[in-house]
């Protein structure tokens, strides 16, 4: 059984993956559906200051603090490899780290990136607008999958 310090990191990585799955569960199920629905002026001008918004102390916080606690768990697992719950705490901690950061920094980013240097009133940034919708949400499911299934895999692992 994880106990100690072991388990509190674990609960605390299960925790942060699973606020991190909902944030991302809200964007794909409410945020991107009513920016996508807005004329695409509103729509890019509102999801360019939600980029700057969302780069806060609390939501990073939470998104990087809870890959270093999946790349903690994952040396510590490494080095002592416990009886019960390697396998699910190194399963968590890499499709967080990869599935669910790694996506945020190889796909979503870029987008957002892409996203800023549109001008919201320009005509020509209309289909643009609809293609980042599209391609945005769609790595976000991944992303958010992926947190969420990490989630399980670290309270498998206290669990086992």
């Amino acid at each position: 059984m994880i106990d100690g310090p072991y388990f509190v990191l674990t609960l605390l990585a299960a925790l942060g993956s699973g606020l991190i799955a909902g944030v991302f569960f809200g964007y794909s199920t409410s945020v991107m559906k009513a920016l996508g629905a807005l004329p695409a002026p509103q729509g890019i001008a509102a999801m360019q200051r939600i980029k700057v918004v969302i780069v806060n102390p609390v939501f990073l916080g939470v998104l990087m603090g809870t890959a270093a606690l999946c790349a903690v768990l994952a040396v510590i697992t490494f080095a002592v490899w416990p009886d019960r719950g390697a396998v699910e705490l190194l399963l968590g901690s890499a499709l967080y780290l990869i599935g669910s950061l790694g996506v945020t920094i190889a796909a979503n980013i870029p987008r957002n990136d892409a996203l800023t240097k549109l001008d919201p009133e320009a005509p020509e940034s209309a289909e643009p607008w609809r293609r980042f919708v599209s391609e945005w949400t769609a790595w976000n499911h991944v992303r958010g999958g992926a947190a969420l299934a990490a989630c399980a895999a670290f309270i498998l692992a206290l669990a086992a």
